[in-house]
């Protein structure tokens, strides 16, 4: 299993992302008839079969790992002018992480397991989220 790791490029905040990813899906035409969201990327992963139904994207947010959401699958798109992309076929839930300082890049990263940053807590309170992030900011987690 290997994870996927993405800048959120024109989001500034975790609630910000989750306000309008309900509309993600829509701006290129895409529908998959289900319950999921839907992102488009440049390059299909080469290691597909390692990801789909079992892997995460994580969502880099003004510098930091801010959450995840489940692939549940890749699938090839072809435009009217002839080129390739993926679209990340992901679960609708937003899943917040412990915040993980990451430098900008561009299009996509593999992200292995043990390097993922951990989910919040479901006890998690604002305190320990802003706490973790000034932490995170540090360098300290």
């Amino acid at each position: 299993m290997i994870h996927m790791v993405k800048l959120c490029v024109g989001v500034a905040s975790f609630e910000e992302l989750e306000s309008y990813r309900n509309e993600r899906a829509h701006w290129w035409g895409a529908d998959y008839g289900e319950d999921v969201h839907v992102h488009r990327t440049r390059m299909m992963p080469k290691r597909r079969e390692e990801m789909e139904g079992v892997s995460s994207i994580y969502w880099v947010i003004a510098g930091q790992v801010l959450c995840r959401q489940q692939i549940l699958r890749l699938a090839p798109y072809t435009d009217a002018e002839g080129k390739d992309y993926c679209d990340i076929i992901m679960a609708p839930d937003l899943i917040r992480t412990v915040p993980y300082p990451k430098r900008p890049f561009q299009g996509w990263r593999y992200l292995r397991p043990e390097d993922a940053p951990p989910d919040v807590g479901a006890n998690e309170n604002g305190n320990s989220m802003e706490i973790a992030a000034d932490l995170a900011r540090l360098g300290l987690i």
